[in-house]
């Protein structure tokens, strides 16, 4: 069906058969269907109308459908599942789904469902990968393939080819290996069709492939296929060796993970949580940095409160009405910079030496303070302000943008540097921290000119 749109009607439809058990009918209903159509439908029903669907339907339906639906409805499928049930659907996937769907199960019902997978070479696949770490190349990589040996000749080359495409759901590459399955290079499908028949293939592949090591972080994978706009890569261990091919598909789903959690850590939420979390749990990510607020927020009292003489002066007192502005100003550019800064580190763009960076950043807040500036003193003599005040308030406001965009900067390519993720610098820490700084700044350095 071209074009699938879901929409309440046909849920409810989809309901009413189920209810009614009218099996034919569900199973016609859903036929022609993609797989992540069927993963959007699951997700509608509820727990018991979804683990009806999921045991009516085919494995080599479900199967996708199942690795495709939300993490935490799929866990309370499982729970649902027997061992056999569960088997019979991983054994339709992929080698790397089929390893992730087992890493959600308790250890205990992981080995109860290894041991009813039929298929051993798909088992010994599964277990392999289970050894890797989650955020590695290892983790996400694959391994069904296309790999040919170099001493074979094209016409061989090509029976070994058709041989292993049957396992495999889309041949991105061709790779050439030895003796030892040491990655050597790649084939172009052009050369293979328009070589002899009797050609060897170490005389006609490339021995230029980009690939990654199987303990590669997942973002670093991500970069280079972004990079080289590769649509698969192959991955090896230390020797060399071809271990599997991580595609594009695995990789736009650990961009799109790691924007969520940039996203939440932007917004303060420490914990990867979604919308129908518990209360709990919602309280849990959130809390840490709104207590964070409050601690910058008392931090503020008390610094006000160290200059609470300028209230005793009438011609300085609207000072203090300047404070939520400069507290605005000194939050808005540290979050600019900070964003700028935690992109590029993302994309990998950020090259130099920190004190370019900041010099850089000295100079563009400067040209922008001065614009601004330069409006607030205008702004002070249509009111009718003191000039002198005008200028205390746009100078210090000045160096308070100056200071806010030093500490947008630092702060992320110091966090990225000691390994922790630099998107944090993007939230109410950094906002919170210019907030305090700010505040002082601006009355530190009003002090200074106008001598209270």
């Amino acid at each position: 069906m071209a074009n699938f749109q879901l929409d309440d009607n046909f849920i409810a439809a989809i309901k009413d058969l189920v209810k009614k058990e009218q099996d034919k009918k569900l199973k016609k209903q859903l036929h022609e269907l993609h797989y992540a159509d069927i993963a959007e439908i699951t997700e509608q029903l509820a727990l018991e109308e979804a683990i009806y669907l999921i045991k009516l339907l085919d494995s080599e339906k479900t199967a996708d459908a199942l690795a495709e639906v939300d993490e935490d409805f799929r866990e309370k499928i499982l729970r649902r599942l027997s061992a056999k049930e569960i088997a019979e659907e991983v054994e339709e996937l992929d080698t790397d789904d089929a390893a992730d769907i087992i890493a959600e199960l308790p250890e205990e019902r992981q080995e109860k469902v290894l041991s009813q997978i039929e298929d051993t070479d798909h088992l010994k696949d599964i277990r392999e990968l289970l050894k890797y770490e989650e955020n590695s190349a290892g983790g996400l990589m694959a391994k069904e393939l296309v790999k040919v040996h170099e001493d074979l000749s094209v016409l061989k080359c090509v029976n070994a080819m058709r041989k292993q495409a049957e396992e495999v759901t889309r041949v991105h590459s061709i790779y050439v290996v030895n003796a030892k399955n040491q990655l050597l290079g790649r084939l172009s499908l052009k050369d293979l069709l328009t070589a002899n028949s009797r050609a060897i293939v170490k005389d006609i592949y490339i021995p230029k492939v980009d690939f990654v090591y199987v303990d590669t972080d997942v973002e670093e994978v991500a970069k280079v296929m972004s990079k080289y706009d590769l649509e698969a890569i192959p991955v090896v261990n230390s020797n060399k060796e071809l271990l599997g091919r991580i595609t594009i598909d695995d990789v736009v789903d650990v961009i799109k993970e790691e924007a969520d959690k940039d996203y939440q850590l932007a917004a303060g939420i420490s914990n990867d949580v979604e919308a129908d979390d518990t209360i709990l749990e919602l309280t849990r990510a959130r809390l840490p940095w709104l207590f964070l607020g409050l601690l910058g927020g008392l931090g503020s009292v008390f610094i006000l409160k160290d200059f609470e003489t300028i209230m005793n002066q009438p011609q300085l007192r609207s000072l203090f009405f300047y404070t939520p502005l400069i507290a605005a100003m000194a939050g808005n550019v540290g979050v600019q910079s900070s964003a700028i800064i935690v992109q590029g580190l993302a994309n990998d763009v950020v090259k130099g030496s920190l004190l370019q960076r900041l010099f850089k950043e000295v100079g563009l807040s400067l040209i922008n303070g001065f614009f601004l500036a330069i409006f607030l003193v205008l702004f002070g003599q249509f009111t009718g302000q003191e000039l002198i005040l005008s200028l205390t308030v746009a100078g210090s406001m000045m160096g308070v943008i100056v200071m806010a965009a030093l500490i947008g900067t630092f702060v992320p390519i110091v966090l990225e540097k000691r390994g922790i993720d630099p998107a944090i610098a993007t939230g109410p820490f950094i906002t919170t921290a210019n907030d305090i700084f700010g505040i002082f700044l601006f009355f530190f350095m009003a002090q200074q000119i106008l001598g209270f």
